[in-house]
């Protein structure tokens, strides 16, 4: 069975942010850090090259195959943000439909700046999805 690519690392947060290639883009990388350092009590780990985590779940998929994943994460790459929050909460499609500009994939939320989007709304996903995080025991990824 194939091991996973992305687990934590030893890698400094701050070093990986400060690699980013505008001073916007460190400077919204560091406010999703410090939200999500708020909502959560804890301090990020790097998972990987590039996925700034906190906390951690551990998930099995009926095939057998199983592995640990941050309970929530994101990533200020070159391009975009990518903030991996999409878990079909309930409320989510109206909290998304009033954050502003952004794009979605299965379980990604895409942001190229902080300054396109309303900042309550996105601590409120945020919040909610560290509470639901929070509340169950095993995480089935095809629920994501």
């Amino acid at each position: 069975m194939a091991e996973n690519k992305t687990k934590p690392t030893k890698a400094s947060v701050e070093e990986y942010i400060d690699t980013l290639p505008s001073d916007r883009k460190k400077e919204d990388a560091y406010t999703v850090l410090e939200m999500m350092k708020s909502i959560t009590g804890q301090e990020p780990t790097m998972w990987g090259p590039s996925i700034i985590g906190f906390d951690r779940v551990h998930y099995k998929y009926e095939s057998g195959h199983e592995g640990d994943m941050p309970k929530l994460c994101f990533s200020p790459r070159k391009q975009r943000m990518v903030l991996y929050v999409l878990t079909n909460f309930k409320g989510q499609q109206e909290l998304l439909d009033s954050l502003g500009k952004h794009k979605t994939g299965k379980v990604c939320l895409y942001i190229n700046k902080l300054a396109d989007i309303d900042m309550e709304v996105l601590d409120k996903i945020i919040q909610t999805v560290w509470d639901e995080a929070n509340t169950k025991k095993k995480v089935n990824l095809r629920d994501l």
